[in-house]
């Protein structure tokens, strides 16, 4: 695969996963706690989230093609699902969405809502799907699609780390500006994964 095709990737999770988004959110589900509490919960949070990406990368597709799912059906799916996240984005609609669960009074936050849905939530691990399957499954090229997605959420966990900072420096304004500029991508980009789709299917020129 073309070194793009990885930088594609990279750029495709890190706007549907949204670590800057996200990191407001930590400090609301952790306020009160203690320093140790919080790098507890946001390390267990981001390898819970590895795991389930994992798992949807690796099998994923097998999971479809036992449904008798193709790959192209799939990727325009995908790419419509990933469309309607970038206008919950830029219409802050996912953002309120996310506060209503960060306000849950759960007493460990890591597995809900910070694993799933808020870090591999379903526009995520079908991402992982579409790239894998853009990657023609082949072992390396996987492998590589993986390596990305350990990046992304390892910036999740750095931002988590670094939340209260990141939220003072940016300011609630700041926050909005970024992600209606991330939903702007993912918008372009869940329309490349349709047109990939039509193409597979002989509906759009190559």
């Amino acid at each position: 695969m073309e070194p793009t095709f990885y930088i594609s990737a990279f750029v495709t999770l890190f706007v549907v996963i949204d670590p800057i988004g996200l990191a407001p959110l930590f400090v609301a589900l952790t306020q009160g706690m203690g320093r140790a509490e919080r790098r507890a919960i946001a390390l267990r949070a981001a390898l819970i989230a590895v795991g389930l990406l994992t798992l949807f990368g690796v099998l994923g597709e097998s999971v479809l093609a036992f449904v008798g799912i193709s790959m192209p059906a799939f990727r325009i799916a995908g790419g419509i699902l990933l469309f309607l996240t970038a206008l919950e984005m830029l219409f802050e609609r996912r953002t309120k969405r996310r506060e209503d669960q960060a306000h849950d009074d759960r007493p460990d936050p890591s597995v809900f809502p910070l694993a799933t849905p808020l870090i591999a939530g379903p526009g995520a691990m079908a991402t992982m799907i579409l790239l894998n399957g853009a990657a023609d499954r082949a072992p390396l090229a996987m492998l590589l699609v993986h390596l990305v997605m350990f990046a992304v959420v390892a910036l999740v966990l750095l931002l988590f780390l670094l939340a209260p900072l990141l939220e003072r420096a940016l300011g609630r304004t700041g926050i909005n500006v970024v992600t209606r500029l991330l939903g702007m991508l993912l918008a372009a980009l869940s329309v490349q994964f349709v047109l990939d789709g039509l193409r597979d299917f002989g509906l759009a020129p190559a």
